[in-house]
Order: structure tokens, then C-alpha cells, then sequence
């Protein structure tokens, strides 16, 4: 079920995932809440769980992570065993920075970044070492027209 939000609430999260690293001054003065009862809701929201982390958003080419590759698994095994290796072998991929399980023809999506093609295909070698997959078919990204945009909350 999701949490109700008010103007308040909407607009801190709005805010925060422009830029986390504001200083609660500045966030309060960009909402129009005193200091003292944004960071009420500050933490009423990060008790709530609806604030699960504050990172940095990093400029992949700045820092070597040049290929984004969306791999779609298809696989022959649904058993509860098999998805608990599955799940726990792919998230122990530090360049998989997203798994989703999907309808459709393919099971599953990750997005993996990496430096290179080089750097992808070990990545790939890791993938499918140590879980039964069917397919696995990758998509190459040529260029990332937006990138980790802020969620639009209803």
C-alpha cells in the first residue's frame, strides 16, 4: 500500500532526488518549511522507508563506465531453489546496477555497466557460470539520451 503525501512531503522527496547532498537549510528554504519542521519530515519520511539511501548520481564517462548493456535472460527453471541461486549469483555482480524479474518473452533485465566490451564479457562469463540459463541476449546502449531521472511521485 503506499503512504499518502502531502504538498510538503512531495516536495522534499521532489528535492532530494534533484540534489541530496543540500544542506537542510537550503531544502527548507526551497519547500517553505522552517528548518525545524522540514527535518520532522525528513526523518518521518526516512522512518516511513520511503527514503532508502542518498547517493551520488556519477557521470559514467568521467569515471571509465563507458558501456551500459541491458541483458535479457530467459530461462528453462522457475523452481523457488533455483530462483534463490539465481537471484543471489547476479546480485553479487557489483556491475549489474539493475535486476528486474519481467512478463513477456524473457524472464529477467539487468543493466550492467562497465568500462569496455572486454570488461562486459567477463561480466557476461560470471553471468552464466554458475546458474542453468537459456538465453541470454544483450543490448548494446549508444548513447544515454536521459539517465536515472527523478521518480514523478502521483
Amino acid at each position: 500500500m503506499t503512504e499518502s503525501l502531502d504538498f510538503f512531503d512531495r516536495r522534499i522527496l521532489d528535492e532530494l532526488q534533484r540534489d541530496c547532498a543540500q544542506s537542510q537549510r537550503a531544502l527548507s528554504d526551497r519547500i517553505g518549511l522552517s528548518q525545524n519542521a522540514c527535518w520532522r519530515r525528513l526523518q518521518a519520511l526516512q522512518a516511513k522507508g520511503m527514503i532508502k539511501a542518498r547517493t551520488a548520481v556519477l557521470d559514467r564517462t568521467k569515471v571509465g563506465a563507458d558501456l551500459v548493456v541491458f541483458s535479457m535472460v530467459k530461462t528453462r527453471s522457475h523452481s523457488t531453489d533455483w530462483l534463490d541461486r539465481f537471484r543471489s549469483h547476479i546480485s553479487s555482480i557489483p556491475e549489474v546496477v539493475d535486476f528486474y524479474r519481467i512478463g513477456g518473452e524473457y524472464d529477467y533485465l539487468l543493466k550492467i555497466i562497465t568500462a569496455d566490451m572486454k570488461s562486459y564479457d567477463l561480466v557476461y562469463k560470471r553471468i552464466i557460470e554458475k546458474v542453468e540459463l537459456e538465453t541470454v541476449t544483450s543490448y548494446f546502449a549508444m548513447e544515454a539520451i536521459e539517465e536515472q531521472r527523478p521518480i514523478v511521485l502521483p
